[in-house]
């Protein structure tokens, strides 16, 4: 299809004390062509020198308007509303200044829009993790290209994409139906307004071009609102939101409503979860806060919910306080899940929580094999070699009769990763699971990271695939055992030197940085200082 050369898109630029990057969030709205007849820079009255810059910008680029507000607002809401009240354009696209527009994206998904006559078109998003660029795809599967949705109701899940940025709006649909984002400190203000928005019945286009790049710099001085966890607060605000929108959407769909609720079980709930830490005080007030909202939800939103989200629900009504056993609830809400032993057993033999927390886990018998929370230990064995422990999970792995693990390394920042050969399963001594040494040659890998266009420091994580008998199979990260997480010098024929650090994900799982030669070996001191002052900064 042809490239559309008439004026069509006001884009939306918010800025915020963001003097660096507002720049280049600006330059790649207008090198979208000229398909975006304006670029609406609002700036929520900066404090640094981002209104100079933007002035700057709009003096060369006529198509770049510049708003200054003359008083903070305190969130994305408000300076997004003033965006759209002097947009004069028939589609409307947000951006935040800390993040760009893919060459191409704005075409796209305007001859997607006239072609459909869709008042609301979507495409594809990567969040971008900086300095690595580590590229994970927003909501993998929940689309599919060229799809038209007459009715958000035909497709529930639509619910669990909350971004706007993502999306084209026709401007005379937001004005019909008078949807806009909440006004001043109102955090996760794209979970009301996409609420809005499907609230309104629209039909939606569908693109597989990439059209938005969310830049993640967890390690900036300043973090994004959404993801400044230090306290409570946070998760407050996700709950007003998602209270809020949920109450919007169930009034003009009860399927929506209910979907609503499911998402936040099986996606919110579980990402604060695995995120707890250890303060004490913390988890008190989150446990509190969660179980009181979850309280009101209803029975079917847990029943229609995965097991492993229903299994955290049933705990969160058990107990007014967490459990003694928290950390091991933190590595059970990871992705993937993982039940560490022990596993206990109630009155009638169904498997329970804990003998402490009695909860039944419903459901366990039926899940497929490759759905199950198992956990798999791992610990080296010099050189070359990791000795990896199966362990059974009330006898369901036994029942289908585990055969062989395959050891394979899965590059952090997208790409193909590098397999071992399976090699045989073997009952362990103990008599508790299976164990076996896997092989595997880090010169390899590191070698594969080459060929893939890593030339510093290279980021692996690592995962286990175990096939069984009656011919199902598995695929979870092991959990590293505390003796595994020193950093070794390798001798290397190719690079000289091969630094292999393995460490502990937020997770729970075990991953790799890889730094072959001088300039890899820079990259991961690079990389470590940056950490380092990442975690100053969010203390």
């Amino acid at each position: 299809m042809s490239s559309t050369n008439t004026p069509s898109v006001s884009v939306v630029v918010i800025a915020y004390n963001d003097a660096v990057l507002v720049g280049e969030a600006v330059s790649s709205a207008l090198a979208q062509g000229p398909v975006v007849a304006e670029v609406i820079a609002v700036n929520d009255a900066s404090a640094d020198g981002t209104a100079r810059v933007l002035d700057e910008l709009a003096a060369v680029h006529p198509r770049l308007k510049v708003v200054h507000r003359t008083e903070n607002s305190g969130g994305c809401g408000t300076p997004r509303n003033d965006g759209i009240a002097a947009a004069s354009s028939p589609y409307v696209l947000f951006l935040d200044s800390d993040d760009v527009l893919p060459p191409g994206a704005a075409d796209a998904l305007v001859r997607a829009a006239e072609e459909h006559r869709a008042p609301v078109t979507v495409g594809a998003c990567v969040r971008r993790e900086l300095p690595l660029h580590h590229d994970v795809p927003w909501m993998p599967g929940l689309y599919t290209a060229g799809d038209v949705i007459e009715r958000p109701a035909d497709r529930p899940e639509l619910v669990r994409d909350t971004l706007c940025v993502n999306k084209l709006y026709e401007r005379a649909f937001l004005d019909k139906h008078a949807i806009r984002f909440p006004d001043g400190r109102f955090t996760y203000e794209d979970f009301v307004f996409t609420a809005r928005v499907l609230a309104a019945a629209p039909r939606i286009a569908v693109i597989d071009d990439l059209v938005y790049v969310w830049h993640v710099r967890r390690g900036a001085a300043q973090v994004s609102i959404s993801l400044d966890r230090k306290d409570v607060g946070n998760w407050r605000s996700r709950i007003e939101a998602h209270r809020t929108a949920c109450r919007i959407i169930t009034e003009s769909s009860p399927e929506l409503g209910l979907a609503c609720q499911v998402k936040f079980l099986e996606y919110d709930l579980r990402m604060y979860l695995r995120e707890l830490g250890k303060d004490p005080e913390y988890q008190a007030a989150w446990w509190t806060l969660t179980r009181d909202y979850v309280a009101g939800f209803d029975e079917a939103a847990a029943l229609a919910a995965g097991a492993h989200a229903r299994w955290i629900v049933r705990l969160l009504r058990a107990t007014a306080k967490p459990p003694a056993d928290v950390e091991r609830l933190t590595r059970f809400a990871a992705e993937p899940p993982r039940l560490l032993p022990p596993y206990a057993t109630g009155p009638q033999g169904q498997p329970v929580w804990s003998e402490e927390l009695p909860v039944v886990l419903d459901g366990l018998a039926g899940l497929p094999v490759a759905e199950l929370p198992v956990s798999i230990d791992a610990e080296p064995l010099g050189a070359g070699r990791l000795r990896i422990r199966v362990r059974d999970l009330y006898g369901r792995l036994a029942e289908a009769g585990p055969r062989t693990a395959r050891l394979s390394f899965v590059p952090r920042s997208g790409g193909q990763p590098v397999q071992d050969r399976p090699v045989e399963l073997h009952p362990a001594a103990d008599g508790d699971g299976w164990t076996a040494e896997l092989p595997f040659r880090l010169t390899g890998v590191a070698a594969a990271g080459r060929r893939q266009g890593r030339r510093g420091m290279q980021a692996w994580g690592v995962q286990v695939g175990v096939e069984f008998a009656d011919g199902s199979s598995l695929v979870t990260s092991p959990r590293p055992l505390d003796d595994l997480l020193h950093r070794r010098a390798l001798p290397s024929s190719r690079y000289g030197v091969l630094l292999a650090q393995p460490f502990r994900t937020g997770g729970g799982s075990l991953a790799l940085r890889l730094a072959p030669g001088a300039a890899g070996a820079l990259s991961l001191v690079r990389n470590r200082l940056h950490r380092a002052r990442a975690g100053r900064g969010s203390e």
